[in-house]
Parts: structure tokens; sequence; C-alpha cells
């Protein structure tokens, strides 16, 4: 069956209707044939390591450098491996963090007619929804999401942020401002890891660099064998910085061919690279293919946080990172977030469109 935007909530009830009734998925949710890795697998050994980011994230930092240069070399050893990794010492508190989860919880136990008020529209991503419909042949996520501009601040649409629970708008901002200084020194990290000067990556974001936040809920589903509440992807941002849900697992990081789930560490950032940061890098960094699966006995809620460029601002491999052994991988590309939502809905990866 054809699916158009307009035909698309029509379809059938919403996803927590459908859980709520333990209903049969309807075949727009059911993944069919992927491409992309073969059966779950736990490794002994984790490829998320956990990365004291207070180690390296001040220049005046007290730690002795072998500590911060320990450090460092394992920042570089997970971005270039599974590209990903789980933060500690970020200086956001364990009551705060605490905070995030349950505005967010308390958003999506809202009333349905409430939580409209916020619809995005058709077309655009910002706003309380679902899943746009670019292709006939897309899979459909078994999850809600309510996204946000946080920055550049004169970009907020306030009138998309939640008056209710009434913490909602004051933690988004005060939590985006904390995330915005993190992202910042994640980046003079990452350059200092591969030996550039500290600005090398931050300086292609632009002084009106975007952030997006994204509350996601994740209904309980009756057929987790058969749908996924995130379909593989990669992101489109430099970096994204992911709050996990206290207790309930889901996110898969595609490792060796093999999908590996991401332990949940209560206080704990989770990191990943993004596909403008693999751009950058010239390849080191890895932006990893990741899946969200559901669950059949508990609901789950996170919020991720992504770090992109300025859309217009052109963005390609910091010139050092380019030589005779390792030639350019990638085009300089502007606006690349539209190009990876498009592929990402057709199942394409986006990267290997802008390869050389």
């Amino acid at each position: 069956m054809s699916l158009l935007p307009a035909e698309a909530v029509s379809l059938s009830k919403s996803v927590e209707e459908m859980s709520a009734a333990g209903d049969e998925p309807p075949s727009q949710y059911i993944v069919k044939d992927s491409c992309f890795g073969s059966a779950d697998f736990s490794p002994s050994l984790s490829p998320f390591p956990i990365i004291d980011i207070s180690l390296f994230s001040s220049p005046s930092s007290s730690f002795p450098g072998t500590e911060a240069d320990r450090e460092l070399e394992k920042l570089k050893s997970a971005l270039s491996s599974s590209g990903c990794f789980q933060a500690i010492g970020h200086g956001i508190s364990s009551s705060f963090l605490d905070k995030v989860r349950d505005v967010a919880k308390q958003f999506f136990a809202l009333p349905q007619n409430e939580k409209q008020k916020y619809a995005r529209a058709v077309n655009e991503s910002e706003g309380y929804g679902s899943d746009r419909i670019v292709s006939e042949k897309q899979v459909l996520d078994w999850s809600h999401r309510l996204t946000l501009r946080t920055f550049p601040e004169d970009k907020r649409r306030l009138n998309l942020w939640p008056e209710y629970p009434n913490e909602l708008r004051y933690i988004l901002e005060e939590y985006a401002s904390k995330i915005k200084v993190l992202t910042n020194n994640l980046y003079k990290g990452m350059a200092r890891s591969l030996n550039l000067e500290e600005n090398s990556f931050l300086n292609q974001f632009g002084e009106r660099a975007l952030m997006q936040a994204r509350f996601n809920f994740y209904p309980t589903c009756s057929r987790p064998d058969l749908v996924l509440g995130v379909k593989p992807h990669t992101d489109r941002s430099g970096i994204t910085v992911l709050l996990q849900d206290r207790e309930v697992e889901g996110l898969q990081v595609l490792v060796d061919d093999k999908w590996v789930k991401v332990p949940v560490i209560p206080h704990a950032l989770v990191v990943n690279v993004g596909d403008q940061m693999q751009i950058m890098s010239n390849g080191i960094f890895k932006s990893p293919m990741h899946r969200v699966v559901t669950n059949l006995e508990k609901l789950r809620i996170s919020v991720a946080f992504f770090s992109e460029p300025e859309p217009g601002k052109e963005i390609g491999a910091v010139d050092s990172l380019v030589d005779e052994h390792r030639p350019r991988l990638y085009r300089n590309v502007k606006n690349y977030g539209a190009i990876n939502y498009e592929c990402y809905q057709k199942g394409m990866i986006a990267l290997d469109t802008v390869k050389f």
C-alpha cells in the first residue's frame, strides 16, 4: 500500500494506542530484509569505553598531563573504532539528569489532545509527532518524539515548547546550555587527540551552530521481534549526546557487522560521532550505524542532543588530515542534514552519497 504524507495519520491508530491495546503492528512498521548487520550479540568486553572527559575538558586542569593524554588516547581509540563511548566527569549532576528524565516522562504521559498542541507541521521536523513520510517504501518507527531547536537562541520556536509539565521549559534551557559547553569541550578534545589545533573542528561549526533536542518515547510493543523503535541509521550531527532511560536498555550499535547493546549507566551520557564529524576527520572518526529495539513489557524514554554546523556553512576534511597516504575521502558539503534525512528514510547510507 502506498504511503502518502496526507494519508499517514489515517492509516492506523497511533503507536501509543496500539501499544495500550496490545495490537499486532501494521505492515508499515514491520522491518523486512535489512542490509545492516547480523544477529544481536553481547561481547564480553564492551566496545563502548567509559571516558572521564573532565581530565581533558579544561586547559587549566589540575590533572597531570599523562592522565589527560591517556584519556585522550582512549577517546581517539573509541571514536575511530566503534564511534561511541560513555562520558562521565561531564559536570552535570545526577539529580539534574533525573529531572530531565522526569519531565520527559511527564510530557509523554499527558493526554493526547494536550500533546497535540505542540504537533509538528507536515513536512517539518520540529514539534511533537512521529515519522515524516518521505518514501512509499519507508518502514515506520515505533516511537513518538518531541523535537525542539535550542540553538541559536533566536531560532527557538517557543510555541512548540510545552507549557506542561511546568518545569520542562526551564530544565530544557538549562540542560541545553550545559550540553553546548560539553560538546564544545569534546570537539576540542577530539582535535587534540589527533594532534590538531584544538579549534580545528569547532571553527567549522560557525557562530550560529545548530543544536536540537529530541525527547524520545518508545511504548511497549507486542512484536519486538519484528518492529524497531528506530530503524538503523547514522546521525547527521557532528556529535550526538544521549541521556538513556535510567533502567531500560534499547540502543544498539553496529560493531564489526554485529549489533551490540549499549549498557545503561544511569548518570553517564552516551556520545557518538555523527556523519559530519566523519567528514571533517577525513574518515578517522567513525559515525556508527545504530538502532533502537522495542520491548514487550517496558516503555522507554531517552533524550538526545544533536550538535550540527550552521546549515549553510561548508564543511570538509581538516587540511592536515589529508595527505598522499590518506587522500580526501569526502566532498565538501553544505546542508548535510537534508541529505542524511532523505537517505535515512530510504534505507540508504548518506555518507556514501558524498564520497569521492
